[in-house]
């Protein structure tokens, strides 16, 4: 019945924030519009899709009432070396919310925050 799940972020300004998760490696995989500043972009990463709409034009073409800042999801993201991650993240100008730090003993976390502040949790097994 129901096919490819996927997450959508509600921004201010897609173009900044897809070009955020772009640099994360990311790659896009749809635009509308095809041309000029997109109202919505999907992005593809490992198989783990998710979308970055636009608030205005969610309110307006869908009648809905979006939050657009915030911390209202997360975005997970699994790597082999937290730190550097970490380093590499807040160096391109992603806000850090929390340093490398081990979490029971199995997993090394830390917390980013993208450009509309949705928090990216990246993730180490240890």
């Amino acid at each position: 019945m129901f096919r490819s799940p996927q997450v959508i972020l509600f921004s201010e300004d897609v173009p900044r924030a897809a070009a955020f998760y772009l640099g994360l490696g990311f790659t896009e995989t749809f635009r509308v519009p095809a041309e000029g500043e997109p109202i919505h972009v999907d992005l593809i990463l490992d198989g783990y899709k998710i979308g970055i709409a636009s608030a205005r034009s969610t309110r307006d073409d869908h009648g809905l009432d979006p939050i657009s800042q915030g911390q209202r999801a997360a975005v997970i993201l699994w790597t082999d070396d937290t730190a550097a991650a970490f380093a590499e993240v807040t160096a391109a100008g992603a806000a850090a919310l929390a340093a490398p730090y081990r979490w029971l003993d199995r997993l090394l976390i830390a917390w980013v925050a993208d450009p509309d502040g949705n928090p990216i949790q990246l993730v180490q097994p240890l």
